[in-house]
């Protein structure tokens, strides 16, 4: 499918998280013929900008010297088009660059994240987006609330880019006046303040976790006050929370990021476990699951897919046809398509598959090798009906 107008063009200038990148819409776009360049790099400091260099210059004679003289004149165009944003210098807070464009469309998108990507560059007939997607599976966006007795600030994490929400205080009296109340009276009256704070507390989290669409919460903070709240947290709150950790108040944006992304990745890595003992047992039973490339393309082509789970770093060479959008794996592409008789070209079926998975809503896990179900395989699903 061709882009719409209001898609042509998006040259963002700066750092964007990755679930802001409308993946789904980019999936529907492809073209009978090589004519999409996609470019993934790290961009911050004089070794990338030199080894972007070399890695750009490699990649472009190799595709130059592969293409016929017509495609050649494209890609040539395209890379015109880009070249100014392939080496233009990292702005602040921008660690890696995502560019898709094509001449023939008049398309260009101009990605700047926090994140570092691996380098790719690839010309294609669709905008490449496996490497997107595993940075958006790794890098989910969630909340840190910080809190002690008298301070609460709660932080939005996505893809590396902290935006603080919230910022409440409140004054407690920390020290007894002689001649003024009972050590046991001051006491009660303390606990009373921090109790009445850390609900104020927790109604804010309510409507913050409302207005935002986070994977979930985290709960940090030093002392006994994050306990506390917990207790007063709403029960759909509770929920969402994915750990508690001591953390000091006055901890770096760039602490607080790492500790939050190690929490979230076992978040992660045991989610797709449940997927995949999920996958195992259906497959016991002879239930909704589907294994094998052939059986789960057939099932994303039907839009019988839920959960597609691919194997990290996996690759299936195969061919698609750009006219009927056939795909066979672990066959060399043949000068027609079986089906149409359409033109075809070598793709990455696990890239295809993807794609395939958004245009009809399944949801995608990234399964660690260990975990895969069956070594044979690189692809599984678990199916809707």
């Amino acid at each position: 499918m061709k882009p719409q107008k209001e898609q042509l063009e998006l040259v963002l200038e700066e750092p964007v998280p990755v679930s802001e990148i409308d993946i789904k819409g980019l999936a529907e776009i492809y073209d009978e013929k090589d004519v999409y360049l996609s470019v993934y790099l790290p961009v911050q400091g004089r070794e990338n900008d030199h080894l972007n260099r070399i890695f750009v210059d490699s990649r472009t004679k190799a595709i130059k010297d592969a293409l016929s003289p017509e495609l050649r004149s494209e890609f040539m165009d395209t890379f015109e088009m880009i070249q100014d944003f392939i080496f233009q210098e990292g702005l602040s807070g921008e660690n890696g660059r995502v560019i898709f464009a094509s001449s023939k469309e008049q398309f260009l998108h101009v990605y700047r994240l926090a994140v570092e990507p691996e380098r790719s560059f690839v010309l294609d007939t669709s905008p490449f987006l496996l490497p997107l997607a595993k940075i958006r599976a790794e890098y989910k966006d969630y909340g840190v609330l910080l809190v002690d007795s008298r301070e609460a600030r709660f932080t939005c994490i996505r893809s590396d880019i902290a935006e603080e929400k919230k910022h409440l205080s409140t004054d407690l009296m920390n020290k007894h006046k002689k001649g003024g109340w009972s050590q046991t009276r001051f006491n009660h009256l303390r606990k009373g303040a921090i109790k009445s704070f850390l609900s104020e507390v927790a109604d804010n989290v309510q409507n913050t976790c409302d207005q935002l669409s986070t994977r979930g919460l985290v709960v940090a903070g030093p002392g006994t006050a994050k306990q506390q709240l917990m207790d007063l947290l709403p029960s759909n709150i509770r929920k969402q929370v994915l750990g508690v950790m001591d953390m000091s108040m006055d901890i770096s944006r760039d602490e607080m990021i790492e500790a939050g992304n190690e929490l979230m990745q076992s978040e992660s890595i045991a989610l797709s476990r449940e997927v995949v003992k999920d996958f195992r047992n259906q497959i016991l039973r002879g239930g909704l699951a589907a294994y094998g490339t052939k059986d789960v393309r057939d099932a994303l082509e039907q839009g019988r897919v839920n959960i597609l789970m691919i194997k990290k770093d996996s690759s299936i060479p195969g061919w698609i046809c750009e006219r009927c959008q056939n795909i066979q794996a672990n066959v060399y592409p043949p000068k027609e398509c079986e089906r149409c008789a359409g033109p075809t070209s070598a793709i990455d079926v696990v890239e295809e598959l993807y794609e395939l998975a958004q245009r009809t809503g399944a949801e995608v896990s990234f399964v660690e090798k260990q975990d895969f179900p069956d070594s044979d395989h690189l692809v599984g699903a678990l199916l809707r009906y």
